[in-house]
């Protein structure tokens, strides 16, 4: 599953050499599944559940898109939240024109509270096409894409780690069967943009086989880097 890091440029924002700074910038996520409950535990994809702490050490705020269609979904004063209500029952994508309003909505709210708060780390997405031309058309010119933190994992290695939750979890989508037509969506729909992002440079890749320990010293690595 993706993510994205992001800057955004106020429309009042300073010449150029200063504004490239207060333009929000943002990072996406990509890959396995990303988790971003504070924890120390592990997500099906191998991910230690720190990152976006370590992320907020760096200044990036994060912003998961499925926890905020979830939380706008039970806002009584939401204009959208019946409309979400219908997609997910009817288990369709919700708009792409609705999850990029929530992010803006954020963004736009995080920024105006500190100017200097314009960097964003995105999860969950862009999941496929759609999500990108929805993102670029309403984006284009307000925010620049950073780099794409992309978790990488063999697919055996995430359909046991899955089958192993689904012994706690609950769910009736953690078996083979389900989780096989999972990663077909995710290789037909998601895997193009991120190799449409890797060819523009900006991929960070992760192996998410690894320990929790191993794959969150990548992490910080990366943030050390790009800061």
């Amino acid at each position: 599953m993706p993510g994205l890091v992001v800057r955004a440029r106020p429309p009042w924002g300073p010449p150029l050499e200063v504004a490239l700074f207060l333009r929000p910038f943002f990072s996406y996520i990509l890959g396995t599944r990303f988790v971003s409950r504070v924890g120390w535990e592990r997500d099906p994809g191998g991910q230690p559940l720190g990152v976006p702490q370590r992320a907020e050490k760096y200044g990036y705020t994060h912003l998961s898109a499925g926890e905020l269609l979830r939380d706008e979904r039970k806002n009584p004063d939401s204009q959208y939240g019946e409309l979400i209500e219908k997609y997910i029952k009817e288990g369709k994508i919700v708009p792409v024109e609705i999850t990029i309003s929530l992010l803006k909505r954020e963004m736009d709210q995080t920024m105006a509270a500190s100017a200097q708060r314009n960097k964003f780390l995105i999860d969950g997405f862009p999941r496929n096409q759609d999500n990108l031309q929805g993102w670029n058309k309403t984006m284009d010119g307000k925010a620049d894409v950073s780099f794409v933190l992309f978790f990488d994992c063999n697919n055996e290695i995430c359909i046991e780690r899955c089958l192993e939750r689904g012994k706690s979890s609950g769910r009736s989508d953690d078996n083979r069967e389900s989780l096989e037509k999972r990663i077909q969506t995710y290789l037909q729909s998601t895997k193009p943009i991120i190799d449409l992002y890797e060819e523009m440079g900006k991929v960070k890749k992760i192996d998410a086989s690894k320990s929790v320990d191993e794959v969150f010293d990548e992490v910080v690595q990366i943030f050390d880097k790009e800061g």
